[in-house]
């Protein structure tokens, strides 16, 4: 079992609140991801979970037991580090096994567990190796294997992919996605990344300045955002939002809209601009457009247009995918 639920979760330096109070509960075998731009708290409520950072307030409880006043090591959990934090003189299979000779366990025992291990991961030819003679890949995968092994009540991922290229991203999120689901334990994933979060996550929550804006499954997110804030982070593109005439005539303070769900035409009704900037993607394309009286609107549109710069363009959203923002900046139910 790897249930975590935060009660009125605080944490502050000094005078300054960083988590002012965060409540949520994650199920046993969920992948939960905390995503919010960088220093919305993310890092430092994971830090709360894990034990490395006292609680100011609150209650954190694993599996029912509220753990504020458990050491780390006592809390069942194990966490993987934005760096991968591998002893350089250890081979793959010390790197892996070390957390398990530290709690004097039975060495036929720890072979068992770390081939294991390498097994899931596809280290077994590279349990002899030194860190120095992986790929950033491999290395991570060495990191994760040293998690595994302690079969924990839920894994920690701090940021794992943030020192990998593009593509090997992209194969990582993949695997530890796959990896998470085979062996169902919970697992909580810090990101900075929307992509990663929107295609790795059972559900997510949504960080900002300390506190939860919103927590749900990536489509709920992307289709019905709860604020101002969620709406523009959620999606690449991120979302347009018209403020103004157009936006009164919907009872709206600010309406917001995909820039997949706006249709492009040379003439007719809608709004009428001109194009800054054409990005041809082959798959996608993306214009901007320079509306007066609005400013610049993104759209994305399938396969290849033929709009270039300087033409004009008339942009119709879709009546049924608009969404409308009260004055608090607060979602206005349909």
């Amino acid at each position: 079992m790897g249930s975590i639920q935060l009660q009125d979760v605080r944490k502050s330096f000094g005078n300054i609140d960083v988590i002012p109070g965060a409540s949520l509960k994650i199920e046993d075998g969920e992948f939960v991801v905390f995503v919010g731009p960088s220093g919305c708290g993310k890092s430092t409520l994971l830090r709360l979970i894990a034990g490395l950072e006292d609680v100011t307030g609150g209650h954190i409880l694993i599996d029912g037991v509220d753990v504020v006043d458990t050491p780390p090591a006592k809390r069942g959990l194990s966490m993987v580090f934005q760096s991968y934090a591998l002893y350089p003189h250890m081979s793959v299979r010390g790197n892996i096994a070390f957390g398990l000779k530290m709690a004097r366990m039975p060495k036929a025992e720890i072979d068992r567990k770390v081939n294991e291990a390498a097994g899931v991961l596809n280290l077994t030819s590279y349990l002899e190796r030194k860190p120095r003679e992986l790929s950033g890949g491999q290395r991570q995968r060495v990191a994760i294997g040293r998690a595994i092994v302690r079969e924990p009540k839920a894994f920690l991922f701090d940021e794992p992919l943030s020192n990998l290229d593009a593509a090997l991203r992209v194969n990582m999120r993949l695997e530890i996605a796959r990896l998470q689901k085979e062996l169902g334990t919970t697992a909580v994933y810090v990101t900075h990344d929307q992509v990663e979060a929107m295609t790795m996550a059972d559900r997510i929550v949504v960080l900002h300045a300390g506190r939860i804006e919103q927590f749900g499954s990536p489509l709920e997110l992307y289709e019905r955002p709860a604020n101002l804030f969620v709406a523009g982070f959620i999606g690449s593109p991120r979302m347009n939002f018209v403020e103004g005439p157009d936006a009164e005539r919907l009872g709206a303070r600010t309406i917001g809209v995909r820039p997949e769900h706006i249709t492009v035409s040379r003439s007719g009704d809608g709004w009428k601009g001109m194009v800054s900037v054409a990005e041809h993607l082959g798959s996608d394309t993306f214009l901007y457009v320079e509306v007066p009286g609005i400013g610049t609107l993104t759209v994305r549109t399938p396969g290849e247009l033929g709009l270039r710069e300087g033409d004009t363009a008339v942009l119709t959203p879709d009546p049924a995918r608009i969404h409308r923002f009260d004055a608090n900046g607060q979602a206005i139910a349909s």
